[in-house]
């Protein structure tokens, strides 16, 4: 019989035979870990933060917070004072690492779960930009390189973390002069995106002769290896200023322009939510409704 410690979370009935499981945390900092494991390096990052910052506030470990600690934590100043989506991610984040603890049986119970989440405003019809401001952001891009990367953002809806990703050996040839590029994002997923013709053949314009098939298609010539969403951030936002497209304009925004565009145009939903990766055909729909063809205040007499 091995050392582990074990225990019993649930409900013991007489009679009963009472399973033994193996203790998978003995400590905050362990759990934490184990919770974080498996997340992207950014989702670590910000959920780590979030933790942190909620421990600091209760001052006690995890086993010691119960359902008016959440409330006062969640109505403090300092997170009240943060914008809507950051407050609401935080909250989400300690959520989740509470039931998470339940689920593990390091807690017997959840506290974290009659704690409500604040509901935010969708602001998605806000960050839809027009066909014409995005083909104008494109064309007065100068820089052959910068250029095709505004062309890849919109024209394959890709996420500015797949776009960070991408190597040569990522891309392919299709039929038809047309391309196809493989990606790896969000949920540890991958999917094949297919490039109209004119994308692709603007994309290996840029490849440098001899390019070995492991090297990023967008180089930072600065920092080495690929560019990074700092840097892309900062090239969407010069492209935008040029073109006198006003907002925080961000590569994010080029997706929500395919998604919504594509839809104008008549793409099928379920071939969008293909190509972007959207997980729920809900998430996709959303874009129908941000940006709807029809009103009912069409037929009024006003």
């Amino acid at each position: 019989m091995s050392g582990d410690i074990v225990v019993y979370a649930g409900p013991i009935v007489e009679g009963a035979v009472v399973p033994m499981q193996p203790r998978q945390a003995d400590t905050d900092e362990a759990l934490i870990g184990l919770w974080l494991h498996g997340r992207s390096e950014h989702t670590q990052a910000a959920y780590a933060r979030d933790v942190r910052g909620f421990l600091g506030f209760v001052g006690c470990d995890l086993r010691s917070v119960g359902l008016r600690q959440l409330q006062a934590w969640a109505d403090n100043p300092e997170l009240a004072g943060k914008a809507p989506s950051s407050r609401a991610r935080s909250i989400a984040a300690v959520k989740s690492l509470f039931a998470f603890a339940h689920r593990l049986g390091y807690l017997p119970l959840d506290p974290s779960a009659p704690l409500r989440s604040p509901k935010l405003k969708d602001t998605l019809a806000e960050r839809i930009l027009e066909e014409a401001d995005i083909q104008r952001i494109i064309a007065l891009e100068d820089n052959p390189r910068n250029a095709v990367l505004l062309r890849l953002l919109y024209a394959a809806g890709v996420r500015v973390s797949e776009v960070c990703g991408l190597t040569w050996a990522d891309v392919q040839a299709r039929s038809e002069g047309q391309g196809q590029i493989t990606v790896y994002g969000k949920g540890s997923k991958t999917r094949a995106v297919v490039l109209p013709a004119s994308v692709y053949s603007a994309l290996l314009a840029i490849r440098p002769k001899a390019a070995p098939a492991a090297s990023p298609v967008f180089p930072s010539r600065k920092k080495g290896g690929a560019l990074d969403p700092s840097q892309i951030l900062r090239i969407v936002r010069a492209a935008a200023a040029r073109a006198g497209v006003e907002g925080a304009v961000s590569p994010h925004w080029f997706r929500h322009a395919h998604a919504s565009h594509s839809l104008d145009r008549g793409a099928p939903i379920s071939l969008v939510q293909a190509t972007l990766g959207h997980s729920s055909m809900a998430t996709t729909g959303r874009y129908t409704h941000a940006r709807p063809s029809e009103s009912s205040g069409k037929y009024l007499a006003v």
